[in-house]
């Protein structure tokens, strides 16, 4: 498949190029500077462009299969380049007729909210994060209503480790026992697995630990 990555360099978005390239996909990496990635492949095209800009996120996203959006704000707390970016990336799809998007948001976003605990809930969402995350639920709104056919991937705090392909996910948000964190690679893992999973058209899917 032709994939396109929006926040290739991002912490999770060169975990979903590597894998993509490993698994035989024809990949676009979209970044500010992607030469950043620090990698030469065949089948790895560098496309140098801000999300902020309508026509070059355009040019990017024609003719592509599939669209991913890891989305980051780096060590901002303030910024709207979620949801902003977001909205440029599905009216770009919109003009163009590219159909998929998979958009990672975070657990705690929508009905997952039940899943956090006290300190996530109130500490880390209710204060020291709060503006992150409200730029996670307006960038799920825009995702929700855009009449793509969209997957919406929710993981929990990221933590290091490698891909193991072993981790929970689909849980509603009454469920309590979650461990709120998942490797980065792992997440990775499954955003490419939505590629070939129909069943997760329209669904957005809490995933962790």
């Amino acid at each position: 498949m032709k994939l396109l990555i929006f926040g290739a360099t991002g912490t999770v978005g060169r975990h979903v190029v590597t894998q993509a390239l490993a698994q035989g996909h024809h990949v676009t990496a979209f970044a500010r500077n992607p030469s950043g990635l620090g990698l030469q492949h065949p089948h790895l095209h560098l496309f140098p462009g801000d999300v902020f800009d309508r026509a070059t996120v355009e040019q990017a996203v024609q003719g592509q299969d599939v669209v991913i959006c890891t989305l980051g704000s780096g060590q901002q707390l303030t910024g709207t380049v979620r949801s902003q970016g977001t909205r440029h990336i599905i009216e770009a799809m919109q003009r163009t007729g590219v159909r998929r998007l998979i958009c990672q948001t975070t657990l705690g976003a929508g009905e997952s909210w039940g899943s956090l605990n006290f300190f996530w809930k109130r500490i880390m969402f209710g204060l020291i994060l709060r503006y992150v995350f409200a730029d996670h639920e307006r960038q799920e709104q825009d995702v929700r209503a855009s009449g793509l056919d969209w997957t919406i991937v929710r993981p929990g705090a990221f933590v290091e480790g490698d891909r193991t392909g072993h981790y929970r996910y689909g849980f509603p948000g009454t469920d309590r026992t979650s461990a709120l964190k998942i490797s980065r690679p792992d997440v990775a893992d499954f955003i490419l697995k939505q590629l070939s999973d129909r069943v997760s058209l329209h669904q957005a899917i809490s995933l962790s630990y």
